[in-house]
């Protein structure tokens, strides 16, 4: 596997970036527990101008790592319980981020079961944020950490995706929003069966 450079997350377009995550493997590897999943589920914030992300009333104590370069992690507790993995991108002042919703394990599947409580592997282990943040050991004293490092990074293992897998929608449980809930800064891989949401029949 070849660890994404710095260059990948300072783009200026958060869409393009969140598009591309898909397919390559997130790991994490928290005092020598070893995880790692193929990512099949992002979200994109754009910054002040987008009324979802948390950096649209500025700089507050919790955003000021989105404002800083990208290439950094964003861990924020959602409702007391969840540790929600984001990536920062773009470029210092501009507070872009991907959330990551839904990742495919690959290795360490038995520290996630651990980590989560579960007995056998199922889909729910990594379909959606709060349950990657427990199954890849996400703690918001996490937040900031750079994706260069040894306990974190996101990685290519070759894996060609067929571009008419990738499907756009409009992101979930944002609806506070206004308009901005029904922008499509979704990105999802079409009948991977981690991907959160309700399920459609097509």
């Amino acid at each position: 596997m070849k660890i994404l450079p710095v260059s990948f997350y300072r783009r200026p377009d958060v869409l393009q970036i969140a598009r591309e995550l898909l397919g390559k493997v997130l790991v994490t590897n928290w005092n020598g527990e070893y995880t790692s999943g193929r990512i099949v589920e992002t979200e994109a914030y754009a910054g002040e101008l987008d009324m979802a992300s948390h950096a649209y009333r500025g700089i507050t104590p919790r955003t000021t790592v989105m404002f800083g370069d990208g290439g950094v992690a964003y861990v924020y507790l959602c409702y007391g319980i969840h540790q929600m993995f984001n990536i920062v991108t773009n470029m210092k002042g501009t507070a872009h981020a991907i959330l990551i919703r839904a990742v495919e394990p690959m290795e360490g599947v038995e520290i996630m079961l651990e980590r989560t409580g579960k007995k056998v592997l199922d889909h729910a282990l990594t379909r959606g944020p709060g349950n990657v943040g427990k199954a890849f050991g996400f703690h918001t004293s996490q937040c900031g950490l750079s994706l260069q490092s040894k306990e974190l990074f996101i990685a290519d293992d070759g894996l060609i995706l067929d571009q008419k897998l990738i499907v756009t929608s409009p992101r979930i449980g944002v609806h506070y929003a206004g308009d901005h809930a029904l922008l499509d800064y979704r990105f999802y891989i079409k009948g991977n069966p981690y991907v959160s949401g309700k399920k459609k029949t097509v």
